[in-house]
């Protein structure tokens, strides 16, 4: 074992000679959250041409590079470089699924990590983070008012969303069990999305965000069968969201899903038609930024059977508990709109990392008793000394705080009933105009951070 372990180190060097993706001075002396800052900070402020400008190159390969960029992109209104960088990303998933056997620059690089830190670890994104790709990819096509895209789009997202769901299954089910016995009432949504009713916990791992857009592109393509199943399951991760329930309810209408609507009145009362004569405008209003991960550290000494020792630095991350910022109210031809909660990526960033720490904390492990067998081997055979050792172990030992930084915090939804002809819709001290025609659905998408925001619309058609 410890010839292997020494290789580990001979392969390291190695892998300097011959050059690698993540093999920069940032990822051996630092963490992606530090290097990045620059450009979370840009987004958290609204300043997206200067987070674009910040944006580095090969810092954590072509999935999160591609992502982060793509989303930088979309909020500075670049829609062909977002669509571009979004769909080079998704090559690089692809090609990361479609791996099936360890390749020799694989076992290179946990080699690699075995020596310095986890960030030589090729990158494999969360579930979450790969359901926005898709979400946001769909977006790309919305915005080019191209819808078929955009289904196909929201397909994937929703398998990824299903194979998440599936690989959770008995932690949820636990979690309603212990809901059930507090004498918790059941989740409606759950119940006829044949979901486990796991309270936050399933906010945690679905995406009600995902659901409900899909839900309105089926329900804008007359495909009323798919968009109810996604109502359903928006309803399953959100049962207090307006915009939700009234969609549900005015699918199942449609559809002549009696029972179910029978169970949806009794919980949540009738729904209105929108009226011939009336307008209604859709806004998915996401705010803020998600949280980064922050880094800790602890100096671990060891020593051996003759009081030879090293100091080792112990590095894990962290999400620390953050103000988020405060957005002032929309407004809807000078009308407050009721915001409702569709979706809180903070909590899905921070399930991720729950569920990833066992394993995180097992390599460290592993790499603390691999570097102390080089530390050993280099000062008895080289007549290194430990001090340099010692300095070498400190600097290299970085946390791996890779996820998707620039993704918003929480994202909400609004509906109106407005008067047909042109609507002004105001975010702070912008307004944005359009016009809308009688018994047609207008569905408008913003971004916002500090003062700023993307907005736009798109006209979804007569959706009743």
């Amino acid at each position: 074992m410890q010839r292997l372990v020494i290789r580990a180190l001979v392969t390291l060097l190695a892998v300097f000679n011959a050059g690698c993706a993540n093999l920069t001075a940032g990822n051996i002396f630092s963490h992606y959250s530090a290097q990045n800052d620059d450009v979370h900070q840009a987004v958290l402020y609204g300043n997206y041409k200067q987070a674009e400008e910040s944006l580095s190159d090969q810092v954590a390969g072509p999935i999160l590079d591609n992502m982060e960029k793509g989303r930088v992109y979309f909020l500075n209104a670049d829609y062909k470089e977002s669509k571009s960088a979004f769909e080079s990303a998704d090559l690089a998933v692809r090609k990361q699924q479609d791996q099936a056997v360890i390749s020799v620059s694989e076992t290179t690089k946990s080699l690699s990590a075995l020596a310095v830190n986890d960030n030589f670890k090729t990158y494999e994104p969360a579930d979450y983070e790969l359901g926005f790709l898709h979400l946001y990819l769909g977006l790309t096509y919305v915005q080019k008012n191209q819808l078929d895209g955009a289904l196909v789009e929201m397909r994937r997202a929703n398998q990824v969303q299903e194979k998440a769901r599936k690989d959770r299954e008995g932690e949820l089910e636990a979690d309603q069990k212990q809901m059930s016995a507090q004498g918790l009432s059941p989740n409606l949504g759950s119940i006829l999305a044949n979901y486990p009713d796991a309270g936050s916990k399933l906010k945690a791992v679905q995406n009600g965000y995902l659901f409900y857009l899909s839900a309105l592109l089926y329900e804008a393509n007359r495909d009323l069968n798919n968009a109810y199943v996604d109502y359903r399951r928006a309803l399953a991760v959100a049962p207090n969201n307006l915009e939700v329930i009234r969609g549900t309810m005015r699918v199942a209408q449609r559809l002549g899903m009696r029972n179910d609507l029978k169970l949806l009145e009794k919980q949540y009362g009738q729904v209105e038609p929108l009226p011939a004569s009336k307008s209604r405008i859709v806004i998915l209003d996401e705010r803020g930024v998600v949280d980064s991960l922050d880094s800790w550290k602890l100096s671990l000494p060891l020593y051996d059977s003759r009081g030879n020792g090293a100091l080792y630095s112990i590095a894990l991350p962290y999400y620390s508990d953050k103000l988020r910022p405060s957005f002032p109210p929309l407004s809807v031809n000078g009308s407050k709109a009721d915001s409702n909660l569709i979706a809180d990526v903070d909590l899905m960033a921070s399930q991720s990392l729950s569920e990833r720490l066992p394993s995180i904390i097992i390599r460290q492990a592993l790499r603390v008793w691999a570097k102390d067998m080089i530390r050993k081997s280099l000062t008895e055979e080289e007549n290194i000394g430990s001090l340099l050792v010692n300095v070498w172990n400190t600097l290299t030992e970085q946390p791996d705080t890779r996820s998707w930084l620039t993704l918003p915090s929480q994202i909400y939804t609004s509906s109106m009933v407005v008067n047909p002809g042109m609507q002004t819709v105001s975010v702070g001290g912008q307004e944005y105009n359009f016009e809308l025609q009688a018994g047609n659905t207008a569905l408008v998408w913003l971004s916002r951070q500090g003062a700023h925001a993307t907005i736009w619309h798109k006209q979804l058609g007569n959706i009743k």
